[in-house]
């Protein structure tokens, strides 16, 4: 199958890229190389010729069509977006126009090229999005977000994400476009993008630099590993329901508090202070406008209907992740010099 992914220099889009290659896809990346995307996530699949590589934004409607002429894909996994929540709010701007205008010009340059094929009953339209969109939880382990939640998104991450959900859902029942759709809970894992908790926390923690946690630490996320969410993603578009969406989650529900304790742990086991423990760095900031109290994926309908559940638990993901970070400097020491990372964003609302 030839795919078309966008973001796929992205975390969890180069994730995917790596996966499919690696399962003998043909696969063409097209991304527009903004600040949080790296060509070196995808550096060891860029010679294969089942992989190409398209500089475009989504943006770009006459970008979009030449690029569906030219490879003329089997589908495409649409993850390209603006996606850090504290960068949304000091500029929602990026957000309205990539996350929804973008979705938009994708939908319509995927309409016309699955037109001008025949309108093939094999196409695919697989639309990447968050949990996000269904707002905030109460401590109540027994409520979760199922995909009958009502849409209650509370940033302006969240409502351009739901606003390209809507979008999606409405080609499909007005112009017959295939598409399937999930939503994911928190990634985490190796490239991610060093801005959002994880990689904040294991690379402050090794520069000595204070471990910031907003309010009281109490905020509850599921985590799910990013390469089980590729497998996911991989599945949902291969045998998913057209016209049907799918939670995927991680079923590792943490407070921010507890999953900062958890790296501070495999930090001492893998690379320990000369004195004390990590933990002694974690400093309590003030909190995030808006933030959500608690995310959780019920995911029953992917386990019941497609077989898939998360791998690992966060603890061995988290290990694996704190290693490769370990590992990788070459990767991350240059990115934290891009605009924005490493300062404290999304304080002006």
């Amino acid at each position: 199958m030839k795919l078309l992914v966008t973001g796929g220099a992205g975390f969890i889009g180069s994730a995917v890229v790596r996966l499919a290659v690696a399962r003998g896809h043909q696969v063409v990346n097209l991304d527009a190389l903004t600040y949080a995307a790296c060509l070196d996530n995808v550096a060891s699949v860029a010679d294969s010729p089942s992989y190409a590589f398209e500089h475009a934004d989504i943006r770009d409607r006459a970008a979009l069509d030449r690029i569906f002429a030219a490879h003329k894909p089997d589908a495409v996994m649409h993850l390209a977006a603006e996606s850090h929540v504290d960068r949304s709010i000091d500029g929602p701007g990026d957000f309205i126009e990539t996350n929804i205008t973008g979705t938009y010009n994708m939908l319509e340059a995927a309409r016309s090229h699955w037109t001008a094929q025949g309108r093939p009953d094999s196409f695919r339209l697989h639309h990447i999005s968050t949990d996000e969109v269904f707002g905030s939880l109460p401590a109540d382990p027994s409520v979760k977000f199922t995909e009958d939640t009502p849409y209650d998104p509370r940033s302006p991450y969240s409502a351009s994400k739901a606003a390209s959900d809507h979008l999606v859902r409405a080609w499909h029942e007005t112009y017959g476009l295939p598409v399937v759709l999930t939503n994911c809970s928190n990634n985490y894992g190796p490239y991610h993008f060093p801005e959002k908790l994880v990689p904040v926390i294991i690379l402050n923690a090794l520069a000595g630099k204070p471990l910031p946690i907003y309010g009281d630490g109490s905020n509850i996320r599921d985590w799910l590993f990013v390469e089980d969410h590729a497998d996911a993603l991989l599945l949902v578009l291969e045998k998913g329901a057209l016209g049907r969406s799918y939670n995927i989650g991680g079923e590792n529900e943490r407070t921010n508090l507890e999953l900062v304790r958890t790296l501070c742990g495999i930090l001492d086991d893998l690379r320990p202070k000369p004195a004390g423990s990590y933990a002694d760095q974690i400093t309590f900031v003030t909190d995030r406008p808006g933030h959500d109290a608690r995310y959780a994926i019920d995911p029953t309908r992917i386990r019941a209907e497609l077989g898939w559940r998360p791998s690992v638990t966060v603890e061995e993901g988290l290990r694996r992740t704190v290693q490769w970070y370990l590992d990788n400097e070459a990767w991350w020491k240059p990115l934290q010099a891009r605009h924005g990372v490493g300062q404290r964003l999304g304080t002006k609302a």
